[in-house]
This record gives C-alpha cells, sequence and structure tokens, in this order.
C-alpha cells in the first residue's frame, strides 16, 4: 500500500511540475482544440469523434476533452479539468471563442443567405459537367497520379482528404476519402488569406481602394507608420513587428485564441523594419486588412453582406464562408470554409484574368499584381498568394502561384496549363510531396 501511495504522490508531483510549466500554453490548447471541435461539428457537420480523430488528433491538441451542447450549439473544452474555453455557434458568422463580459446571445446581424441560379453546369453553375474526353489526357496515368496522393487501405500518412484537377473548365479528375465528398465544407486555414485579397481586389475593380494607399489608421498618423501602404500590407513588407510561430505562446497564437477583435495586435505593433524592405508572414496583418476592409462600409450590416453579395453570389460559392471574431470582424487570415469545388471556382476566377463567365470581378491588373514577386521573398510570395518564381517545387511550371494553408491545403493555379489544382488534407511537406504530385499531373495532361 506505502508503494501505491508512493507512486501515486510521485504522479501528482510531476502533473503538478507539468501543469505549472505549461499553464500558459492551456488557454492556447484549449482554445484551438473546442474553437476547431465546434466549426467541426456545426460548421462542416462532422462526427465528435471523427474531429477528435482527425483535425484534433495531434500534440498537445489531442489532450484536450469536450463536452458538446447540440441544443445551443456550443462546446466546452478543457485540459485536465482546467482552462475551460466555450466556443459558441452563429449560423452565417462561424464559432466563437467566448471571454469574459462579452454576449454573443443577442447577435444583430447576420450576413445575407446565399443566392446563385444552379441552371449551369459546374464551374458556373453546380450541376454537373456532361461527360467529355480530351484527346491529349492519359487518364489511366492521370488517375494513377491522384490515386497516389491518397493513403492505401491500413495506412494514414498522406492524410489527404480530396484533390480536385480542373482543366480548361473540365472537372477531368476529383476524389475523396469516404468521409467526405463533393458536399464537404473544408476549412481553408491561411488559404483564406487569398479570399481577403480577392474582397481588396474586389473594392479596387469599384474604384474604392488604391494599393498605393496609405494613412491607413488614425492610430498611425503620429508616427512613421503612417507611410505603410495597402501594397505594403498585401506584401507582408509593411516592417510591422510580429512572431508568427504555432509551436509557443506568440502574436498569432494569443491572437487567434486570446482576442476579441483579431485586428488589434498588428495595429499596436510598431515598426520593427523599414517599409517595404523585409518580408515578414503575418497572420495579424491580414486581420488588420479585414478590419481596413470594414471601414469601406457606412454599416457594420453592409461589411458583413460584402463578400456573399461581391464574390461568393458572382462565383456560385454557396458553401463560402469566413467566420468572425467577437467584434464582429471576418478572420481573413485563417477561418475560410468551403467545398473543394468552390476551392476550386476561386483558382478558376484567377486563372481566367478575373473574369467569370462574362463578368470582370477583378482587373487583370490586380490577377498580375497578387501574382508578382515581391521583395525579399526570394520568389515565394506576391500579395497575400505564394509563388513558384523562384522554382520551389522545381517540377511545377514557373507561372506557378497559389493559394495555402496549414496542414496542406492548396489551390494551385498554372495559367500555362490551363489548369487549377485543389488538394485538401492533414499533412504538408515532408511528409506529402506536392512537387510530385504535381509533376504526375501535369504529365498526364501533356
Amino acid at each position: 500500500m506505502k508503494i501505491v501511495k508512493s507512486l501515486l504522490l510521485v504522479s501528482i508531483f510531476f502533473l503538478s511540475i507539468y501543469v505549472y510549466l505549461e499553464f500558459p500554453r492551456l488557454n492556447i490548447i484549449s482554445g484551438y482544440g473546442t474553437k476547431n471541435m465546434c466549426s467541426c461539428l456545426f460548421e462542416a457537420n462532422r462526427t465528435q469523434e471523427l474531429t477528435k480523430t482527425t483535425d484534433n488528433n495531434f500534440s498537445p491538441i489531442d489532450i484536450a476533452t469536450y463536452e458538446v451542447d447540440t441544443i445551443n450549439k456550443n462546446v466546452t473544452g478543457s485540459v485536465y479539468g482546467l482552462m475551460k474555453r466555450t466556443a459558441v455557434y452563429h449560423k452565417g458568422l462561424g464559432c466563437q471563442l467566448l471571454q469574459k463580459g462579452v454576449d454573443t446571445s443577442e447577435i444583430a446581424y447576420y450576413p445575407v443567405p446565399h443566392n446563385y441560379p444552379n441552371e449551369a453546369a459546374y464551374p458556373y453553375g453546380n450541376k454537373e459537367q456532361k461527360d467529355t474526353i480530351l484527346p491529349n489526357i492519359d487518364y489511366s496515368n492521370l488517375q494513377n497520379a491522384v490515386n497516389r496522393a491518397f493513403d492505401k487501405e491500413g495506412i494514414d500518412s498522406l492524410k489527404t482528404r480530396s484533390l480536385l484537377v480542373i482543366y480548361k473548365d473540365k472537372i477531368i479528375a476529383e476524389k475523396y476519402i469516404s468521409s467526405f465528398n463533393k458536399k464537404s465544407v473544408i476549412l481553408g486555414w491561411s488559404m483564406t488569406k487569398s479570399v481577403t485579397a480577392t474582397l481588396l481586389g474586389v473594392l479596387e475593380k469599384q474604384g474604392k481602394i488604391n494599393v498605393n494607399d496609405s494613412h491607413l489608421f488614425p492610430e498611425w498618423e503620429s508616427d512613421e507608420r503612417a507611410h505603410i501602404t495597402l501594397n505594403g500590407l498585401l506584401q507582408m513588407s509593411s516592417g510591422l513587428e510580429w512572431d508568427e510561430n504555432y509551436d509557443e505562446m506568440s502574436d498569432v497564437t494569443k491572437m487567434l485564441f486570446l482576442d476579441k477583435d483579431m485586428s488589434q495586435m498588428q495595429l499596436n505593433k510598431p515598426l520593427e523594419f523599414d517599409i517595404n524592405e523585409h518580408w515578414n508572414y503575418s497572420s495579424g496583418t491580414t486581420n488588420l486588412l479585414s478590419s481596413y476592409i470594414r471601414k469601406q462600409f457606412k454599416t457594420h450590416e453592409n461589411y458583413l453582406d460584402f463578400p456573399v453579395k461581391q464574390l461568393y453570389n458572382k462565383l456560385g460559392m454557396s458553401s463560402m464562408m469566413i467566420e468572425t471574431d467577437l467584434s464582429g470582424s471576418y478572420v481573413g487570415s485563417s477561418y475560410g470554409w468551403a467545398t473543394t469545388r468552390d476551392w476550386g471556382k476561386l483558382g478558376l476566377l484567377y486563372l481566367h484574368h478575373g473574369n467569370w463567365n462574362g463578368e470582370q470581378i477583378l482587373t487583370k491588373s490586380w490577377v498580375d499584381y497578387v501574382r508578382t514577386p515581391c521583395k525579399d521573398s526570394n520568389g515565394q510570395y506576391g500579395a497575400h498568394f505564394w509563388l513558384n518564381a523562384g522554382g520551389i517545387l522545381p517540377d511545377a511550371p514557373r507561372d506557378m502561384y497559389s493559394m495555402q494553408g496549414y496542414q496542406g491545403q492548396k489551390v494551385y493555379i498554372i495559367p500555362s496549363k490551363e489548369m487549377v489544382v485543389v488538394r485538401m488534407g492533414l499533412t504538408e511537406e515532408p511528409d506529402f510531396d506536392f512537387n510530385k504530385m504535381l509533376k504526375e499531373i501535369i504529365a498526364a495532361v501533356e
């Protein structure tokens, strides 16, 4: 009995040390897991078990436990009973992590519903395309390339959920794992940054903004930050201090899981580098841009409606939505959801130089702008889009550019091949070889 008591005391001792050392991180662990569980359950309509064993099945997030209220659509998570966090779902706004003193029970306004005619075939509608055999495609090799992007039975290493290949507006290959299908909405994570850039492109087309605009926020007027331009923010070259580290307590983890208004942290950061001289990837910058978009509208209602009316409905992206923070602003850095096919539509908009079925949604110059390499990025980044201009994927065309998100969410736009490739999953390099995947897909079409 003494031995059992001693072992128990030792266990409690070491657990206490662990909790003491990790306590500041528990808020982030609990917050991430709770927010993700809430969104997967109520936005994506997944089961708790599927979310627990896939989206939340990695260290240290897997130590969190959850209580789910399906009636009121909220989730409360904790780590060993500590640091309880609650996330609440509101249709059209997604899930928000609650904070003391913030009441979301009486939200005054929700975005207008999606509204798009469905008579046409994809991509200009949502009906199925007619079967078409193109003579320059080796369909056997193409299907083999697609199959190799997925795990074989009994293996769980590649973790691809869906893969879509669009060529000359035709879906030439499409595959999903058993728990997903063409109607499944999937979180794009940082691909949402490219959606935010697209919304700014719509405003530019409407003549409401210019990338050379400066004096963006009154809080910056008393110092050098007044000279930061929209271009500097879009190219992640503002010079503002920011720590994008997901492995510890950092600017980005505090912003996403502790802040009520996710634009404020970057807004209040000082200059760390000369403006337009240093590239520094920053999710805070994108949420600052989301706040800037809000400033272009007289009412909050108009701001919330803007993406739906001016982008989603026009492209027939009936599943696309960006979740909001507790201040009501879109979390433009990270929380965009859509089906694989709707992510593909956004890629096609850029493939067609901003034109959608005859309507110019974006200017051609905007499309050229987002894929122009910015200074100090080694040809890897434009304006909220990733580039292959520097050949980081050596077997893919240099004109390829892409939307990219955490855990290997990708929308590749390949103008020289008239192709868009969408891959959604839970792994990225080096666990998944995107260069090989693209090489094999492109080879099957040439």
